[in-house]
């Protein structure tokens, strides 16, 4: 998270992502989806679990729901403290993904979820998710690919530059598309891959278009007046039921040697 803006800005923002994640997670398929996850982790009850990037805690507070000693990171002091507002009991630390605080072996499980696409080096955390990770220990990666973000608009082509624009401006926009390859890479055995697609037509998402438009607009590719334009016809079409934007999500597992 940007530290670039002033302390009202910052709770601000911290307040709309967790807004932000608490619509999606509510939305129906949601809780099935980070169900599937924790299969794939297959951790047995008492064992130890990280949650890479975990946001509002959710995924610890479910995963402690499991028997499982879930501990939750997240390198934002002000999104931690949100969490723990929240979720007083959980296991909460801020920590970087590429220097976990766990000893070698320590954990069962390794679950990131929309945290690798922020990365410089995705490569370099998923080696340190070997490291804390034990003989037979389980890694789950969830994410989505901004290359190929869909949304319907009257002007295809602009929409196509925006998406890509945005794009541009992530660390590893298409993160999610080398998972399998990464874990491969990385020594993981047993790797598997499964494709989601998460279909918003209401309100939910439009703070996610308008911010595209925004980056584009700050990129350069698109003119001011071409990305307000664009913004106004989504909320036009979030305002009459007629916004259709799409994010592909795939989720990969693989396990330790």
């Amino acid at each position: 998270m940007s530290n670039d803006f002033n302390t009202n800005g910052k709770h601000d923002a911290v307040d709309e992502l967790i807004r932000l994640l608490d619509a999606v997670d509510s939305r129906p398929g949601s809780a099935e989806f980070r169900a599937r996850s924790y299969e794939l982790l297959q951790l047995a009850p008492g064992v130890s679990a990280v949650d890479v990037g975990c946001g509002s805690g959710l995924a610890v507070e479910e995963l402690a729901g499991r028997d499982v000693r879930a501990i939750g990171i997240d390198h934002s002091e002000r999104v931690i403290d949100a969490a723990r507002r929240r979720r007083p009991h959980a296991d909460l630390r801020i920590g970087d993904a590429c220097r976990l605080p766990f000893h070698d072996g320590e954990l069962a499980g390794y679950r990131a979820d929309k945290v690798y696409h922020e990365l410089d080096d995705p490569a370099r955390a998923l080696a340190e998710a070997r490291r804390v990770l034990a003989s037979g220990g389980h890694v789950v990666l969830i994410g989505q690919d901004w290359d190929t973000v869909v949304i319907d608009s009257d002007d295809p082509l602009l929409t196509r530059t925006i998406v890509h624009a945005r794009a541009d401006t992530v660390a590893a926009p298409r993160a999610a598309r080398r998972y399998r390859n990464l874990l491969l890479d990385g020594g993981f055995d047993d790797v598997t891959v499964e494709a989601y697609t998460a279909v918003f037509t209401d309100a939910t998402m439009l703070p996610m278009a308008s911010g595209m438009a925004h980056a584009a607009c700050t990129a350069g590719a698109v003119t001011e007046e071409r990305a307000a334009a664009w913004a106004a016809e989504q909320a036009e079409r979030a305002r009459t039921g007629r916004l259709f934007l799409a994010v592909p999500l795939f989720m990969a597992a693989g396990r330790r040697p």
